[in-house]
């Protein structure tokens, strides 16, 4: 793990196809997103490992959470992830994320409800913070990429926080930390920079800018609320579009709530599919992680996503309910 600055204060089933992450835009055209666009390079699920050793200090009074995302990378072209979180447990008192993230894996370390300390005073106190380990290769990088816009945009919409680049002004939901070192201080780190143009030019002939990244990260996360998440709430003018259409299967089968239940919501039809639909909370039907649920159809949206109606039980008569596939784990 990189060499920090004293801090001075304390800190499975894909959404979306992110192949939709080829953007052209006022960033520049970037080759690694048009690559992850061309193979089709979706996001990996998010791991739950939280260690119960880090401390639990609350963001800056006023907020009560977090207002946004420190993007970092750990300067170690050695390491694996796994070193990376095995090193910050045992020196956690120095510096610590809430999760790290390479080509393969995202493994939240660290309750984001409470705050890290990454990245000095202070942004420790206002951002949750995660770490990409250095991969090796053109693909590896891709994926990377892909991983760590979707953590973002996952965070974002958790704490229902909209997409907004700190990097012209200062005042964002996504910072680099190299962003925080310009306008917050309590830190000198320039990262990820180095380490994304160093490895655009490696791989792809072009340097790699984290306003590219922050394109990856809108497309994540307008994906994200499009299609099922607890605070995606759509705007006004996107809410008046076209119906998605849904092709239905019937079903005999059996799943549990899933880690991520909670960001979702039930519905009394697949989400945006007719006028009318009605949502659900989950404490209305007692609702606990790995709590069993029986699945009797199975809507298959135009882009892939597939949609459960269940119920909480085999009785005749149990209230049927519509669930975005990410709340479930299946059993197969």
């Amino acid at each position: 793990m990189k060499k920090r600055a004293i801090i001075t204060a304390l800190c499975s089933l894909s959404l979306a196809a992110i192949g939709m992450f080829g953007l052209s835009n006022a960033a520049g055209a970037s080759s690694v997103n048009d690559y992850i666009a061309s193979k089709n390079i979706s996001h990996a699920n998010i791991t739950s490992s939280i260690w119960g050793g880090f401390p639990k200090n609350a963001y800056r009074k006023g907020t009560g959470k977090p207002e946004g995302v420190v993007v970092h990378e750990t300067a170690n072209p050695n390491s694996t992830i796994y070193n990376e979180i095995a090193y910050m447990k045992k020196n956690y008192n120095n510096a610590f994320v809430h999760t790290f993230v390479d080509a393969s894996r995202i493994i939240n370390i660290a309750n984001t409800n409470y705050l890290a300390w990454g990245a000095g005073y202070p942004a420790n106190a206002r951002f949750v913070q995660f770490e990409q380990v250095e991969v090796h290769s053109k693909s590896a990088f891709a994926h990377e990429v892909a991983n760590a816009a979707y953590y973002t945009a996952y965070t974002l919409n958790k704490y229902g926080l909209k997409p907004n680049d700190a990097a012209y002004d200062g005042k964002g939901t996504v910072w680099s930390h190299g962003g925080v070192s310009k306008y917050l201080g309590g830190t000198n780190h320039t990262d990820p920079a180095g380490y994304y143009a160093s490895a655009g030019r490696k791989y792809f002939g072009s340097k790699y800018t984290f306003a590219q990244f922050y394109q990856l990260v809108k497309t994540a996360y307008n994906n994200l609320s499009a299609d099922g998440a607890a605070h995606g709430s759509l705007t006004a003018s996107s809410a008046k579009k076209a119906y998605d259409k849904v092709s239905y299967a019937k079903a005999d089968s059996q799943a549990s709530l899933g880690d991520d239940y909670k960001s979702y919501r039930l519905y009394n039809h697949v989400k945006n599919s007719r006028s009318g639909v009605k949502k659900y909370s989950w404490e209305s039907v007692a609702a606990e992680k790995g709590k069993k649920v029986y699945i009797d159809n199975i809507g298959t949206k135009s882009n892939g996503h597939d949609w459960y109606r269940i119920t909480f039980s085999t009785d005749n008569g149990a209230k049927k309910y519509w669930v975005y596939e990410k709340a479930l784990d299946l059993i197969h």
